[in-house]
């Protein structure tokens, strides 16, 4: 896997310049994404609508809001 580009503001654009939040979204080679965040599986797994699945290997991250909505602009619509 190949990191291409970050999709909207970096975490110190966003005001984070000690490290403590950074919440960020990559677009890989393939096309898929990379999403760093806070690890949440826990907390969020038995509140997952009932036609919403999570395999052993995958985890429920959280990204803020703000992370979300800088990388808009960056998403591709197709």
């Amino acid at each position: 896997m190949k990191i291409v580009r970050r999709l909207g503001a970096s975490p110190r654009e966003r005001g984070s310049l000690n490290g403590d939040t950074c919440p960020d979204i990559f677009e890989l080679h393939d096309g898929n994404f990379a999403v760093i965040g806070t690890e949440a599986t826990a907390e969020l797994e038995r509140m997952l609508p009932s036609d919403a699945g999570r395999a052993d290997y995958e985890r429920i991250v959280v990204i803020t809001r703000e992370t979300l909505v800088r990388a808009k602009a960056d998403i591709p619509d197709s």
